[in-house]
């Protein structure tokens, strides 16, 4: 079983969007008007088209295997608990955010553990803040902390100021005060690089997560004795918890060269990998051609990928919230995910419809693999013919 989550990949605004500022959210729609259209022809013949109108890919086709969209039913919009609930958990009540900063006696505590002053303290865009302060950072060695619409406790550090080593020391820190009312579901840390006017983030970002408040379909899978790989950053957003195995890598093509590398080893299980580029440096950078282009690149790996599918396995693509580039702000967006899923033992051409909540597709892997029932309504009897 291969589940790919195209991080932020949307198909439209939930019913609640305006309670989160998200009216017209479309990631995939939006960014397909913006490229004047989009042509993926592999995902289109998964039935991408029959999910939500996007300019450039018909829907008037017999999709090779099932299609469909999801509801969140968490409350929010940010990575974990969306990657919870496509793995069966769901939220009772949002994570805390802090539109103003983290209060003082967080801060307070923080800046004493560390021995060092923080600046800032308020929400912003990763790329803008580090460039705004970056110099006085390199003068000051304070580590720069901030938050977003989101749930995290972000802290940024030149590399040559606060070795990279440090810096997860002092999330480590910051992960174990951040507990009980103000347990924000992500610490992250954001090394840099580079000299004044000219500061990038490197790919050593590390994020200490809280762990699943309940049982996911992976803590399922390996206690019944099964594989379960992960790729990527997606570890992290179960704060490790879940995998019997785990592979690093970086962008995309990283993440895609180690699932096809690693898939047709791994025996029966679950291999989960979530491609970060679409969310991290294009969704939230509001790059919509860039956008674009990630997903032409990605429908042209799927030949590739579905070639390792031996006889029985199932591809699954989905997401796990919007993240629209053509709208205002950085954020990310309250919108449905696309739920494709083909393979030798699929159903060609299942309309899935739209599921109530992303769960779902953990009560159906569950059923699949035979582990008893787990949240969500399984869809597995409407989609199995057998291998």
């Amino acid at each position: 079983m291969l589940v790919v989550v195209l991080d932020g990949a949307g198909v439209g605004a939930l019913p609640d969007a305006d309670h989160y500022g998200d009216e017209g959210s479309f990631t995939l729609g939006n960014t397909a008007a913006a490229a004047g259209g989009l042509s993926l022809p592999h995902m289109e013949k998964l039935g991408m088209g029959k999910v939500a109108g996007i300019r450039g890919i018909s829907p008037d086709v017999v999709a090779e295997g099932a299609h469909g969209k999801m509801a969140e039913q968490s409350p929010g919009k940010d990575s974990i608990s969306g990657h919870w609930e496509l793995m069966g958990v769901v939220l009772e009540r949002a994570f805390p955010t802090y539109s103003n900063g983290f209060p003082a006696e967080i801060v307070g505590a923080f800046e004493e553990q560390i021995g060092r002053r923080v600046l800032w303290n308020r929400p912003a865009s990763g790329t803008e803040i580090i460039a705004r302060l970056g110099d006085e950072h390199a003068a000051t060695g304070s580590p720069v902390l901030y938050t977003s619409a989101d749930s995290v406790f972000q802290l940024a550090a030149h590399e040559d100021v606060i070795p990279t080593p440090d810096l997860y020391r002092m999330c480590g820190i910051a992960r174990s005060l951040l507990a009980g009312e103000h347990s924000v579901a992500r610490v992250i840390a954001r090394p840099f690089t580079g000299s004044s006017g000219h500061y990038e983030r490197t790919r050593g970002r590390r994020d200490f997560s809280l762990p699943p408040v309940g049982e996911t379909l992976l803590d399922r899978l390996q206690g019944a004795g099964l594989s379960t790989w992960g790729v990527g950053k997606v570890g992290d957003l179960f704060a490790h918890r879940g995998f019997t195995r785990m592979v690093k890598a970086g962008g995309n093509d990283d993440c895609v060269a180690k699932v096809l590398d690693l898939f047709p080893g791994m025996g029966r299980g679950l291999l989960l990998v979530t491609l970060v580029d679409f969310d991290m440096l294009w969704g939230h950078r509001n790059n919509a051609g860039a956008f674009a282009a990630g997903l032409r690149d990605f429908d042209a790996s799927l030949p590739a990928i579905r070639s390792k599918l031996g006889t029985g396995d199932v591809l699954v693509l989905t997401a796990d919230h919007g993240c629209d580039p053509t709208t205002p702000g950085t954020d990310h967006s309250r919108e449905y995910v696309p739920i494709l899923v083909s393979g030798s033992g699929i159903r060609a051409d299942v309309d899935l419809g739209t599921r109530a909540s992303f769960s779902d597709l953990a009560a159906t892997l569950a059923e699949g693999f035979g582990v008893g029932p787990l949240g969500g309504k399984s869809f597995f009897q409407e989609i199995w013919k057998g291998p």
